[in-house]
């Protein structure tokens, strides 16, 4: 593991435990009267929930299956919990201090009341968010890539990132995918990374592959790992288990699909982190491409896109961003990188980044919608 990851997880468990602390405290003030004489047993039960989201996939070898996902939930559900309860409590706490800066407030703070009011919010955002992942929508575009291809005017694609399959997404989503996307009728279908929510074990004792293997487009189906196929630890088994699938899983890999268009799919940047394994630049991966012909590149993580453009790709397909998951996060993606969600052009060159299908961590969406990606490609040249 690099120094850098290391540096990554350190930062988070300060923040965390901060964190933690601090709403503890604020539950533990609002509803002092009640929690006052099982003090003890508040805390206790309290830091079993927070450290529940570490205890499932640390400590996973120690329970029973069932137990495990159980506590895996849980704890997914506990980091939304308490990444709102952190947001309400800190502006709670604002707005009663400017109130105390003009001598406005009265009583005791915080009271039972606030206290209620902000749990059962954040229990009505944890309601919507849930049922909110669960309902993917189609996403539609059409586009042209100014290229003429011999016996292929169209090209019906579908792109997916971001599936996380795992304990929360499983089995019965992974089928109701599955159908929507053969419901469509795809040409082609694209996984953009991140197929695999770290566990490559939960994916075969489910038997995932087999689902997967249900889709039958004409032209395949192609993926390239992400940043969570990496953390897993085990990216060659999720290789080789989405291969059984009938996925083509490109790292740092061309291939020419019917001698009429090229899918390239790069390897993950999150491979130098894990492995020490820098992944080839996009120019070298371009050599000996016929330019005449449509390129299409998987990049999991949609940076640096001046590259694709740089390097005469036509389209390039992305996800990782999630469009932040859960709001206002959405404003943070949105500075780290160019485009986080939609449609972006440049020339010739064209970008789709998708927030997903799936979640990571806490199974909810506030802000955004899940989606598959449905794409309408026209090959047609200009006159120029």
């Amino acid at each position: 593991m690099s120094s850098f990851f290391i540096g990554v997880l350190s930062v988070f468990f300060l923040l965390y435990g901060t964190v933690s602390y601090y709403v503890g405290l604020r539950l533990g003030q609002a509803f002092h009267s009640m929690i006052a004489p099982y003090e003890l047993l508040y805390w206790a039960g309290y830091i079993i929930v927070v450290i529940s989201p570490f205890a499932a996939r640390f400590g996973k070898s120690y329970f029973p299956g069932s137990l495990k996902d159980r506590i895996t939930l849980l704890g997914d559900y506990w980091l939304a919990a308490i990444y709102y309860f952190t947001l309400l409590w800190a502006l709670t706490d604002l707005l009663n201090l400017m109130a105390a800066t003009f001598s406005l407030t009265t009583g005791s703070y915080p009271s039972p009341i606030t206290g209620s009011i902000i749990v059962v919010l954040v229990a009505l955002l944890l309601l919507y968010g849930s049922w909110n992942a669960r309902h993917p929508r189609i996403k539609q575009y059409d586009i042209t890539i100014d290229k003429l291809v011999p016996g292929l005017p169209k090209l019906h694609a579908v792109m997916v990132s971001d599936i996380h399959l795992g304990v929360v997404v499983g089995n019965e989503r992974l089928e109701e995918m599955v159908h929507r996307i053969n419901t469509l009728k795809p040409d082609i279908v694209f996984f953009a990374g991140d197929t695999i929510d770290e566990d490559v074990r939960i994916f075969v004792e489910r038997k995932m592959p087999q689902v997967l293997a249900k889709l039958q487009p004409s032209y395949g189906v192609f993926a390239v790992l992400g940043n969570h196929e990496y953390i897993g630890g085990n990216s060659q088994l999720a290789i080789e288990y989405l291969q059984q699938a009938g996925v083509t899983v490109l790292v740092d890999q061309v291939v020419k699909v019917n001698n009429q268009f090229y899918v390239a799919g790069r390897n993950d940047r999150m491979a130098v982190n894990i492995h020490g394994t820098e992944r080839l630049d996009l120019a070298g991966l371009m050599v000996g491409i016929n330019q005449e012909l449509p390129v299409i590149l998987l990049d999991h993580q949609p940076y640096k896109l001046e590259e694709g453009q740089c390097n005469g790709v036509d389209l390039q397909l992305s996800g990782h961003t999630h469009n932040g998951q859960f709001f206002p996060n959405n404003f943070i993606t949105r500075h780290i990188f160019e485009k986080d969600w939609g449609y972006v052009r440049k020339g010739d060159y064209q970008a789709i980044i998708s927030c997903g299908f799936g979640t990571w961590g806490p199974p909810i969406r506030i802000g955004n919608h899940p989606e598959i990606i449905d794409i309408a490609i026209t090959f047609k040249q200009d006159k120029k």
